[in-house]
């Protein structure tokens, strides 16, 4: 990634917007004929920033990253299932 790329994943899909995440946890709709590509749910966009704002126009779908991200959460939810004593909780 470039220093002028940001990351943005397809929350969700709402008729015409997309509802995307980026790395700072903040959403923003999306028309999704502003996109340059075709998306769906859960995939990772590098939209390239112009005067540090998006160009949602020439974002691409960054498949390496979506995987990346994908196995980083597998893991972590591995560790998880590790850490869990099992049996009820008490409160």
């Amino acid at each position: 990634m470039s220093e002028r790329d940001a990351f943005y994943t397809v929350d969700r899909i709402e008729g015409d917007v997309a509802v995307l995440v980026g790395d700072d946890g903040v959403g923003v709709d999306v028309r999704r004929s502003a996109l340059g590509v075709r998306v769906r749910q859960g995939i990772v966009l590098r939209v390239p920033l112009s005067a540090h704002r998006p160009d949602w126009s020439s974002c691409t779908i960054d498949d390496v990253e979506g995987e990346r991200r994908l196995a980083e959460a597998r893991a972590r939810l591995a560790r998880l299932r590790n850490t869990d004593p099992g049996g009820d909780v008490v409160l």
